[in-house]
Formats: C-alpha cells, sequence, structure tokens
C-alpha cells in the first residue's frame, strides 16, 4: 500500500506525497533550553527519531532540523534566579539535552539551528510581514501578527477564530488590535539581551523563531513538521499563519504530533511540577529499557509513566539482549555457509510501520522472530545448519535497527562492567563446572547465588553456561 501518515491538519491518514520525489524535509520543534530535559523531551525525541529512521530505512534522502530556543522568557527568568546571564543558561540546558538524547539512542539532527544564531533572518520575515499589512509595529518597539489578516487561522487546530479566547502564551496588551494578535518581536527590556531592529532593540517571539529557521534551511513549503500535541495551538497554528501570511504557498504538507508522557494520566511537564528527569530515570533504569517504553507505544498515544511499565519495558529489551547475544555466540561456533534465505519478518514489519509508524506492531513482529530465532539458536548448538540463524539475526538486526534499538551494534557500553570482572567470573563458573562433573551441587548452587547477588546473571547452555552483568 505505501506509506501512509496521519496529518494533524486534514486530522486522517493520508497516502505520503513529499515535495520532491525520493527526498524528505523535516522539522521538528526542539527544546526551550533552561531546565534539564524530562522524559516528556525524550518521548518526543526518540518519536521522531524512529520515523526519520523510518524514512531512511523505506530509501528517503532524508534532512531532519531541530531547532534550539536558545532565547526565552524561561531561560531569562532562569537566569535572573541564579544571578548569570541567559546565554551562559542556555549553553548549558543545551549541552544537557544533548547529552540526555544521545543516551537514549538519539540521532543528531542533520541541522541543529539556535535561535540566537538566526536574528537576521527573523527581522527580515518580520519586514515582509509588515510589508503584506499582516503584521504591524506598536509603540514600545514590539511587533504583532493580525491573526484577522490571514482567513485561515484555525485551520490547524479546528477552531474558530471567534470563538477562541487568549491562550496561556497571549498576554493582554491594549495595543493590539485583537486580543488573539501575537507577539513577533519584543521590544527591549532592561536587563534582558537584545539584537537590533528597525523598530528599536529587542528579542523575537517564539513562533517567529520556528519560522524563519525552519524556511532557511528547508524551503517555503516542506515535508514534515513535528512537534507535541501542546504545540497545536498556538505555536504552529501561528508558525503556519505568519510563514502563508508571507509565501502564500502551503508551509507544511503533513503536521505530525506525537503524544504526552503522563503521571497519574496528567501531562508530565515542568510547570506542573509533576515532571521525572531523564538522568534520574536513567540513574535506574538501563538506557534501552527507557528506549523500549517510549518505542512499544504509537507516537501519537500517551505513556503513562510508572516504574511497573519500565520493569515491563526492560523485560521487553532484555529478551532482544539475549537472543541477539545468543545466536551471536551460536553462529561464531558454527560452521561459515552462505545464507540469504527470505524472511517474511521484514514485510510484515515494514508494513506495520509503514501504517503511519504503527511502532506496537513492529516490536511484535520483532519478538515473533525472537521467538523463532530462539528455536533455531537450540537447534545450532545442537550441531544443526546455522543457515536460518543467520538470516534471523541479520534481519533483527536490520528491524532493531529502524527502531534503535539494536544490541548488536547500538547499544556496545551496556554490559561494560563485564570487561573489569570477567576473568573473575570465567574463574568462578570455572570451579562451579568442576563442582558439578563430581556431582558436588551444593558448592555448585552456593557459587550461582554468591553471582547471583552480585549482580551477575548466568545462564545454562547446552554449550556451556553464560554470564551478564544485570542492570
Amino acid at each position: 500500500m505505501g506509506l501512509v501518515v496521519y496529518n494533524t491538519f486534514s486530522r486522517r491518514k493520508e497516502p505520503f506525497e513529499p515535495v520532491a520525489a525520493g527526498r524528505v524535509s523535516i522539522y521538528v520543534c526542539g527544546p526551550t533550553v533552561y531546565d534539564l530535559p524530562h522524559l516528556g523531551h525524550a518521548r518526543a525525541a526518540v518519536a521522531f527519531d524512529v520515523i526519520r529512521r523510518t524514512f531512511r530505512a523505506l530509501g528517503y534522502d532524508v534532512t531532519y532540523v531541530m531547532n534550539i530556543t536558545d532565547v526565552d522568557d524561561k531561560i531569562i527568568t532562569r537566569a535572573n534566579e541564579e544571578g548569570r546571564s541567559p546565554f551562559a543558561v542556555a549553553d548549558e540546558y543545551t549541552r544537557a539535552y544533548q547529552a540526555s538524547m544521545a543516551r537514549v539512542g538519539v540521532l543528531p539532527p542533520d541541522i541543529a539551528p539556535r535561535a540566537t544564531g538566526h536574528i537576521i533572518e527573523m527581522v527580515a520575515l518580520v519586514e515582509q510581514l509588515i510589508g503584506t499589512g499582516a503584521a504591524y509595529p506598536v509603540e514600545g518597539g514590539d511587533v504583532y501578527f493580525s491573526v484577522r489578516s490571514f482567513g485561515k487561522y484555525g485551520e490547524l487546530s479546528n477552531r474558530s477564530l471567534d470563538d477562541m479566547r487568549a491562550g496561556e502564551r497571549v498576554e493582554p496588551d491594549p495595543r493590539k488590535r485583537d486580543p488573539m494578535d501575537f507577539a513577533l518581536w519584543k521590544g527591549a527590556k532592561p536587563g534582558e539581551p537584545s539584537w537590533p531592529s528597525p523598530w528599536g532593540p529587542g528579542r523575537p517571539g517564539w513562533h517567529l523563531e520556528c519560522s524563519a529557521m525552519s524556511m532557511k534551511y528547508l524551503g517555503e513549503s516542506f515535508d514534515v513538521h513535528g512537534g507535541g500535541q501542546d504545540l497545536i495551538f498556538p505555536h504552529h497554528e501561528n508558525e503556519r499563519a505568519q510563514s502563508e501570511a508571507v509565501t502564500t504557498a502551503p508551509f507544511v504538507r503533513f503536521w505530525l504530533h506525537n503524544g504526552f508522557v503522563t503521571i497519574n494520566e496528567e501531562k508530565m511537564s515542568k510547570s506542573l511540577k509533576n515532571f521525572v528527569s531523564l538522568d534520574d530515570v536513567l540513574a535506574q533504569y538501563p538506557a534501552p529499557a527507557v528506549r523500549m517504553l517510549l518505542v512499544a507505544a504509537h507516537y501519537r498515544s500517551p505513556i503513562d509513566f510508572s516504574p511497573d511499565g519500565l520493569d515491563e519495558a526492560g523485560a521487553m529489551w532484555q529478551r532482544f539482549s539475549t537472543f541477539a547475544r545468543n545466536a551471536t555466540d551460536a553462529l561464531d561456533a558454527a560452521p561459515e555457509i552462505d545464507d540469504g534465505r527470505p524472511l517474511s519478518f521484514e514485510a510484515d514489519f515494514f508494513a506495520a510501520l509503514e501504517d503511519d509508524f504503527n511502532t506496537p506492531s513492529a516490536v511484535a513482529v520483532l519478538f515473533e522472530l525472537v521467538n523463532a530465532g530462539n528455536v533455531l539458536v537450540e537447534q545450532v548448538e545442537a550441531g544443526g545448519d546455522p543457515r536460518l540463524l543467520r538470516a534471523h539475526l541479520a534481519t533483527f538486526s536490520k528491524m532493531a535497527g529502524v527502531l534503535g534499538l539494536d544490541p548488536l551494534t547500538q547499544w556496545p557500553a551496556e554490559e561494560s562492567g563485564a570487561e573489569i570482572v570477567g576473568s573473575l567470573v570465567e574463574s568462578l563458573l570455572e570451579m562451579r563446572e568442576r563442582a558439578r562433573e563430581a556431582r558436588d551441587f551444593e558448592t555448585a548452587d552456593l557459587i550461582r547465588e554468591r553471582l547471583v547477588k552480585a549482580g551477575v546473571v548466568v545462564e545454562d547452555r547446552p554449550g556451556g553456561p553464560r554470564w551478564r552483568i544485570k542492570r
């Protein structure tokens, strides 16, 4: 059937047709960097990381842009509280965000523009909007966008302008022509960073930033604009309005929005003070388990955070890791024979992802492959033909890689502790084997129990015991 995606704008699934054949341009709204990232940030980053990987696996040439908002009211407030510059705050938390996303396997974007590096483009866009009559400057150096000048305002969020009320980010201002008009440029205030403009010193409004940066790198019309569901209104609605008011061309072909991470069914949010930092989660759970939790849910669905959910995700990851390790060990001991048998698993896997990136179904196919592969591992360990297992393992690695979950290549440091205690564990296991051969089962069981208490998992296999460090 080909790839179909759910378009927020049309509120239905549509066949994916890019602006340019064979190429996909993606812009995803990145973080406002004023604090440590939480699990909700990871959810958005992982969701669009999988979407990006899927496009590439399907053969598209992808340009992926994710911005950094490094000038904003929240950054300025944090800087004032801590007695340092907003630029220092933004730089610290930009690096923290990038490091945390890398820990959960998120590939860096092809382009990661910072708002403060694109002030010239933003000023030029405001000038164009004023020239079309869609924007107007007011006393004090502010410039507002006139929402009633854009007849299609509200189409993305499916709202009637006449029924709208000023949202959380819209401040009442008697200088506005309409209460819903939003700031494109904010006049300078004492102690705040500012840049020169035709309307006096100031800084860009939040919505303006993404329009200027996305159009600079992807053009006036591009394929996919992504972000969390909370960005549909007002942020993405305003982006679309100010962009199309200048270009008169469709700004975005497909709007994609990921669901929230919730706690007790309430959105995880710093403003609600119910967030869990990603670093705190990663201190208690291995990074692949956290990614598994985020991948196993459909990108548009909510994920309710709980320790039980992370434990279950960790068990799912362990099944992947154990199969990959056992299959690799079995094949290392098997004779080299050409493989290449086709498998139906791959077709089912990509059919799931082509249905609006249905990762739950894709993960289910991976588990079907693992179940079949575990049987083949035992057969190969008993001296059977390794070709089918080799094909299963190669297919597993390819499919798991699309989800960012390949234990063979993407998480090589998962069991790095094994290098430190390896020789000691091997010696203890040799002692255990000698005890078993002498039918001294009491000593053998005691060695195993001590290893388990030390965090070493022992698996008795037909070819001998295997072990791993348990996180």
